[in-house]
């Protein structure tokens, strides 16, 4: 039985990922799932980003004690695993992206961090600001910030370049929703050519929220990549 951690987006937690988990042990895997620190009611570590997260999941390979499980990444959970791939060779087998966004550059990041204003929130989308204090309790304007603060990070530090992509060796599968507004078919594009062991696939009629996504159909994308 081959095992699976699914690791969630930015402002997300692991109940984001529930039915494609079942969906998954339904198909024969071992599937696991968990929430980042700060997220789904996780108290926040004294780091917050990519290179904390990649440190928790490792963490939770080795605390569960499997062995190279294959991980699916929606959108920064992708960004999470590669990175991990980078600095742990090793530690995961093969790896799934879906709508991971790659181009963090200073007109993107501003573009992204004006929509994670909590005041501008409350006043415009009180329905999401109280979708966000469900899912991740009152500390949810901190999640906002910390969020806001981790992307101009990883813009500065540009954790995936060219020449750290060509050093991951795992099979890899990027992909990404045909109607994503987010992340561009150019930038997934780049990353697929640049990995030395990668595949691309395109879900069709999805957009970049995860909730658009058709579990039967991915699952069959999933199965197609780790069984072969």
């Amino acid at each position: 039985m081959q095992t699976i951690i699914l690791c969630h987006g930015a402002l997300g937690s692991k109940n984001d990922l529930e039915s494609l988990k079942l969906a998954l042990i339904n198909n024969g895997f071992d599937v696991h799932a968990f929430s980042f620190s700060g997220h789904g009611g996780m108290e926040f570590e004294s780091d917050f980003g990519i290179h904390q997260f990649s440190i928790e999941l490792e963490n939770f390979i080795l605390h569960n004690k499997l062995i190279k499980p294959s991980v699916i990444g929606y959108s920064m959970g992708g960004y999470v695993a590669l990175y991990l791939a980078s600095i742990s060779a090793g530690s995961i087998h093969k790896i799934i992206t879906l709508a991971t966004k790659f181009n963090w550059n200073k007109e993107v990041v501003e573009k992204e961090t004006r929509m994670l204003d909590p005041k501008v929130i409350l006043e415009k989308v009180p329905a999401f600001a109280a979708s966000l204090e469900k899912k991740h309790g009152s500390s949810w304007q901190d999640l906002l910030a910390k969020t806001a603060q981790m992307m101009w990070n990883i813009s500065g530090n540009n954790y995936l370049n060219a020449e750290t992509l060509k050093t991951i060796q795992n099979k890899t599968l990027i992909g990404l929703g045909d109607k994503d507004q987010m992340v561009t078919l150019e930038e997934t594009v780049n990353v697929y050519k640049t990995l030395p062991n990668a595949n691309m696939y395109m879900l069709p009629n999805t957009k970049h929220p995860i909730e658009s996504v058709d579990t039967s159909v991915f699952v069959v994308v999933v199965k197609g990549f780790l069984q072969e």
